[in-house]
């Protein structure tokens, strides 16, 4: 891997070794339609990509957005342009109006191409081109290919592509993906988890993501592994799709695992040859279930977002972990749980104004040192110079140094093991104590069969700190709340408990399952702002009831005890 780095080899050339492996093996297949591309198809419809990017005027540097949904062509597409320099970015493709203006806006591209599902796309303000996921040119390519095919080892230009944030505390950001960081990522997923050459991968991620797009088809670009590609998640189809394709690997994110789990038990699930499933987001609440449920030999368990430089891996199974830093040589992988201000998550500084470590058990925001002269230690940031520097801290380790800071809550146990508390924002405090909304999710989840749950602090005039607040799923019919309270009381502490309850036909997430809290949380407790069903936790009755206008007048008067 170091070797590689070193020589600053790009991912094309390093593409073009795999194919040279492997010419005729089955490189991506295409599930809705049983498409089979063989390494040496994916790399001729690339040369066409390569040539038709030439054609267009396009030269390096240049930025092309791409707004698809998941299909192989989504990776000639974007391996191609970088055969000739020119940076995809990826958009979101359920983004529309102005949110999809602003990706597009923020990455510079100088064009879109986009498919024929994609009709926001011809309203983004820039040079359209439209190309079908079937046209000519991807096929047919032989003529092409000698010509083209240098550009795969010529490129001098450091950045690979633009992926986005997701965008859940604001709106998305650019994050920068060079050569090196496209091959770390892939190449720790690959040694970390044990997999193999000839593993079959089952991707149903977007692509406009970077574990569909890094993590999963990565390991088909340099390690001669076969993806399977779903257009969209299907929690129905998931473990038939398995068996239709003996895939060995599957990817996760997210909520995905606890719709899994949701389902009705099938055959499939007895029948399927899957032996790791490789992803982040997968709750402890969860974990075991899942893994005896479908038999899951080996979960690989990661954190990371796409610009960082603190990623953590979990390699031995370590129940609820996201990884592991060794307490004893901490210098060895420089990141490091910082103290923050309760409220604003600034970081606290010592005596000598540097970052204050956490101790074992002590939650804490995740830093890690930034060295320019180390590509995989560097922070490349985002399009736009604003955002990169609201993410960069100085004077961390010690004085003079830069870090980059996550803006997520983890806690390191007494072995070294980290968990995922928060993301930075979603920790609230109530009667004297901190919440962790990810932890109350879980277990409110859990209790409803494992329907989506999303836990956030409302504000409530004249009371210090924020009372919990749960908006569930729940399309119809009854809800016994009494019951549902009486569970709650023996899974949670007084203070965790939810003091609201706003019952919604779904709860808003975003193309990779994380859920979505600034409107929920902007709206609060108030009946005359949805026609949402919202409860109140009567401590005195000792049960749920409706929030109607009187009552809520009644609470934000001070008039009812909290």
């Amino acid at each position: 891997m170091y070797r590689n780095v070193r020589n600053k080899s790009t991912i094309p050339a390093l593409f073009a070794q795999t194919v040279a492996l492997n010419p005729d093996k089955p490189a991506l297949i295409y599930e809705a339609t049983g498409e089979v591309w063989s390494f040496r198809d994916l790399q001729q419809r690339c040369h066409a990509v390569a040539h038709w990017a030439r054609d267009q005027g396009w030269t390096e540097g240049d930025v092309v957005a791409l707004l698809l949904e998941s299909h192989p062509v989504v990776v000639a597409l974007w391996l191609g342009l970088a055969m000739v320099g020119v940076e995809a970015a990826f958009i979101n493709h359920n983004l529309r109006q102005h949110s999809l203006s602003h990706c597009v806006s923020v990455s510079g591209a100088r064009a879109m191409v986009f498919g024929t599902e994609m009709t926001e796309g011809n309203h983004v303000g820039l040079t359209v081109c439209l190309l079908l996921p079937d046209q000519q040119t991807l096929r047919n390519t032989h003529t092409h290919t000698q010509k083209y095919y240098r550009y795969s080892l010529c490129v001098s230009a450091d950045r690979l592509f633009y992926i986005y944030t997701s965008g859940t505390t604001g709106m998305p950001k650019a994050a920068i993906v060079v050569h090196s960081r496209y091959f770390r990522i892939a190449a720790f997923g690959f040694h970390s988890f044990g997999l193999r050459p000839e593993d079959v991968i089952y991707t149903c991620l977007p692509l406009y993501h970077s574990a569909g797009t890094i993590m999963g088809v990565g390991q088909c670009l340099l390690f001669g592994v076969t993806v399977v590609i779903r257009r969209k998640f299907s929690a129905s189809r998931f473990w038939d799709d398995c068996v239709k394709h003996s895939c060995t690997v599957i990817q996760y994110i997210g909520e995905i695992c606890r719709y899994l789990l949701a389902q009705p038990v099938r055959p499939s699930e007895a029948r399927h040859k899957v032996r790791v499933a490789v992803g982040n987001g997968l709750r402890s609440s969860v974990w075991e279930e899942f893994v005896q449920r479908f038999r899951i030999q080996r979960v690989g368990e990661f954190y990371g977002a796409t610009e960082c430089n603190c990623s953590l891996i979990n390699i031995d199974g370590k129940v609820g972990s996201c990884g592991f830093n060794s307490r004893i040589l901490p210098s060895f992988y420089p990141i490091r749980l910082v103290r923050v201000q309760r409220d604003s998550n600034a970081l606290l500084r010592d005596s000598q104004g540097l970052c204050i470590p956490c101790q074992p058990g002590e939650p804490g925001m995740l830093v890690g040192r930034i060295n320019d002269v180390d590509p995989l230690r560097r922070f490349d940031g985002y399009a736009d110079r604003d955002s990169t520097s609201q993410k960069i801290a100085h004077n961390v380790f010690r004085m003079g140094d830069s870090a980059y800071v996550s803006g997520d809550v983890l806690v390191m146990d007494e072995c070294g093991y980290m968990y995922f508390r928060d993301r930075s924002g979603d920790t609230f405090r109530w009667r004297g104590e901190n919440v962790s909304t990810t932890e109350v999710e879980g277990v409110l989840s859990g209790l409803l069969g494992h329907t989506d749950v999303a836990v956030y602090g409302v504000p409530v005039p004249g009371v210090e700190g924020k009372a919990g607040m749960a908006a569930i799923a729940h399309a119809g019919g009854q809800i016994d709340l009494d019951a549902f309270l009486s569970a709650v009381q023996k899974a949670l502490p007084s203070y965790a408990r939810p003091v609201f309850l706003r019952l919604m036909p779904s709860v808003d997430t975003t193309g990779t399952f994380k859920i979505q809290k600034t409107r929920l949380q902007n709206e609060g407790f108030k009946p005359q702002d949805t026609s949402d069903k919202i409860y109140f936790l009567n401590s005195g009755a000792g049960g749920y009831e409706a929030v109607t206008d009187e009552l809520f007048r009644a609470i934000v008067e001070g008039e009812v005890s909290l």
